[in-house]
């Protein structure tokens, strides 16, 4: 049975002035099954790859190397007809509430136009019982929404009207690239909620890219943890938050949860535990957090750690575990 989504061996490089590139994304291998809806949360700090990995998934930005696989068709050799099933199948909420949308526009247009697009209604009154269904499936009150204009909205009505247009589309898969980080905090736990719902009681799976470890807890199910381009650290989000081994995801969880409990919450390292701060460029083949890392050997910077298997739910790649190192 075909994966609902594959990456198989993905990178990307960024080119710049002088012949300067940037490996942005290296070698990264996951799947979502098909058969059965998951949550898979894609974690690192700003730079890690997160974004550019959205963006190529969605049919943005096209790999430099590798494929990406939607049901086991390459999405970026589908024709005209396959593309416009995907477009409607796979489906994103993106960080900015309020850039997405036209300010000329009033938000009724954001759940109009797929309606119309994907024929979802036979009739005006049908189209408006269905935008009424979506807004308080996602816990907004319609007289509160229909008419306005994106900037009458707070962020997080925004964003839950983005919820909306996907409850009428019931996509296979969204990715939501740090849909959280610029609503109220009070509104995060709501919103992590309706995409469980999504979950749950429609069978939507969902890629979920964030900085912040305690959202991807609450999500639960599957973790991944990105540096730099590359996966560090994969498995059970609770078995890899209750028994890190990278150091780089031991750091993660440090700048979360720091010892001070009157010290404000971090979401990303921050310089305070940079142990060893990048002193001189990394090697593409070497491992890109020797460097900082407190527990690097000579061998990090000489070759990439392969990935070594702790137990079925877990997966790190280091040479502090690799035998073979």
């Amino acid at each position: 049975m075909p994966s609902l989504l594959e990456l198989k061996n993905v990178s990307k490089i960024f080119y710049g002035a002088k012949g300067r590139r940037v490996r942005a994304v290296d070698k990264v291998n996951f799947s979502l099954q098909k058969e059965e809806p998951q949550i898979i949360s894609l974690v690192g700090e700003s730079g890690s790859g997160k974004t550019t990995i959205a963006r190529m998934i969605l049919g943005l930005l096209p790999p430099t190397e590798g494929g990406i696989y939607y049901l086991d068709k390459d999405i970026y050799a589908m024709d005209k007809n396959e593309r416009k099933e995907f477009r409607r199948e796979v489906q994103a909420v993106f960080q900015d509430p309020y850039g997405i949308y036209n300010p000329f526009y009033r938000v009724d247009r954001v759940l109009e136009i797929p309606i119309k697009k994907f024929n979802l209604a036979t009739s005006k009154e049908d189209s408006q019982r269905l935008i009424t269904e979506a807004l308080e499936a996602v816990g907004l009150r319609p007289k509160d929404i229909i008419g306005k204009y994106p900037h009458q909205l707070s962020g997080g009505e925004r964003q839950r009207v983005m919820l909306a247009r996907l409850y009428l589309l019931k996509p296979k898969l969204i990715v939501a690239d740090e849909p959280i980080s610029m609503i109220d905090v009070a509104l995060r736990a709501l919103f992590l909620n309706i995409l469980l719902d999504f979950k749950n009681k429609y069978g939507i799976s969902c890629i979920f890219i964030t900085h912040d470890l305690s959202s991807a807890y609450y999500l639960g199910e599957n973790l991944i943890i990105l540096y730099k381009g590359r996966i560090v650290e994969r498995g059970k989000t609770n078995e890899i938050l209750t028994n890190p081994y990278h150091p780089y995801t031991k750091l993660l969880i440090k700048a979360l949860l720091p010892p001070d409990p009157e010290k404000r919450i971090l979401t990303s390292i921050g310089s305070d535990v940079r142990l060893n701060e990048d002193i001189a460029p990394y090697k593409e083949n070497s491992c890109h957090f020797a460097n900082r890392c407190p527990s690097s050997m000579d061998i990090c910077r000489e070759k990439a750690p392969v990935a070594v298997k702790i137990n079925e739910d877990h997966e790190v790649r280091c040479f502090l575990y690799d035998e073979k190192g």
